[in-house]
């Protein structure tokens, strides 16, 4: 049954303007087959009726609580659900999300048995419209399934470059709170999840995973871009703040296996930012990421061996010729945009060995996979 004075779980929800999902998310708590949590709903200053739909589930549940806040952010709006949380663990709901009904129960059970930190779990890609459709994402897989370990010493990091899904997991809040795991304040909804995601994997010496699919994480929004220069730049602040993270709480060999991990997130967060940039404000998020790469080169923060031949040709090209860059990302996006690119970045010697490189990443997969199998 519920404690709701001290519950195992708290579910924090933020929410801002999503009437037209916030029942279902909701919904999908009140239906656990585990009990004992609360939920914690963060109202960022919605001007529709989401703060009705919560009191209606908070007047007929007390487990379910609405805080009230002056629109802030989502980095803003999560470290008051931190600072509110009660439970010995904490879970994420984005309210446009919904929950399996033993999510919270798989995930309780693999983290108590494995005396985990974290405990995380795959989700499904979620469509409503033109027809309901799941389609299973693997954040999860092969070697990582069933295991407990310690994610920036383990031979493969693999987990550090997935898909952050920071909802589909839960945390010891003890851990959060003792290795200083937040959310940046940043405006918007921009980027904080990696923040938080990448402090999580490098501080958890006690991490594990399971294959089970605990979410639905809605697709019909997906297609967003920015248009905002405020908004260009907040993958770099956050970038900035996971690198102080680093320094403020890691040393020697651990400090720099991990610097190397986050300049290879940082070219993929950087690529997928420049994608969604509005065209004119690519060139000068261009300039800028080409002087702060060229620096992390220069100050020995990159780990090449980290990057395979694709993603090292695009750091090159950043790094010396911006404009040879942005040719090769325009004709990333034209049909057939995989090999064209390829070609305008280093010619058919590039490609020769990025088609090298997939095959042998595929043949590991699957020995890994059938490993795991056995």
């Amino acid at each position: 049954m519920s404690n709701t004075k001290h519950p195992l779980v708290s579910v924090l929800v933020p929410i801002y303007n999503v009437e037209r999902y916030l029942e279902r998310c909701l919904s999908s708590l009140a239906a656990q087959t585990f009990n004992d949590f609360e939920v914690i709903c963060v109202n960022d200053g919605s001007t529709d009726a989401s703060p009705n739909i919560v009191r209606g589930f908070a007047d007929r549940d007390k487990r379910f609580v609405l805080v009230n806040k002056e629109n802030s952010g989502y980095g803003a709006s999560m470290n008051v659900g931190l600072d509110r949380a009660r439970g010995r663990y904490v879970a994420i709901l984005e309210s446009d999300d919904f929950f399996d009904p033993q999510a919270l129960e798989l995930l309780v059970y693999a983290a108590e048995a494995a005396n985990a930190e974290v405990a995380k779990g795959n989700f499904w890609l979620y469509w409503s419209q033109p027809a309901e459709k799941r389609v299973p994402f693997s954040v999860v897989d092969g070697p990582m399934v069933g295991r407990t370990f310690c994610p920036r010493g383990d031979a493969d990091i693999a987990v550090f470059f997935r898909k952050s899904s920071i909802w589909s997991a839960i945390y010891r809040r003890d851990f959060l709170e003792k290795n200083g795991i937040r959310f940046l304040e940043t405006p918007g909804a921009s980027y904080q999840d990696v923040g938080f995601n990448f402090k999580v994997w490098a501080a958890a010496n006690r991490a594990t995973f399971i294959a089970d699919c605990v979410l639905c994480y809605r697709q019909d929004n997906e297609a967003s871009s920015v248009k905002s220069s405020s908004k260009a730049y907040c993958v770099c602040d956050e970038y900035q703040a996971m690198a102080e993270y680093v320094n403020e709480h890691f040393s020697g060999s651990d400090a720099a296996r991990l610097t190397g991990i986050l300049e290879r997130m940082k070219l993929d967060s950087y690529l997928w930012n420049y994608d969604r940039l509005d065209p004119s404000l690519r060139p000068a998020f261009v300039e800028r990421i080409s002087y702060e790469l060229a620096d992390d080169v220069a100050m020995g923060r990159v780990d090449r061996k980290l990057f395979e031949p694709g993603a090292a040709a695009d750091l090159d090209a950043l790094v010396s010729d911006p404009a040879r860059f942005e040719r090769s990302r325009k004709a990333y996006r034209a049909p057939g945009g995989s090999v064209l690119r390829y070609l305008a970045l280093g010619g058919v010697p590039l490609l020769r060995d990025a088609l090298s490189f997939k095959a042998r990443s595929q043949s590991v997969r699957r020995t890994n996979q059938e490993g795991a199998a056995l």
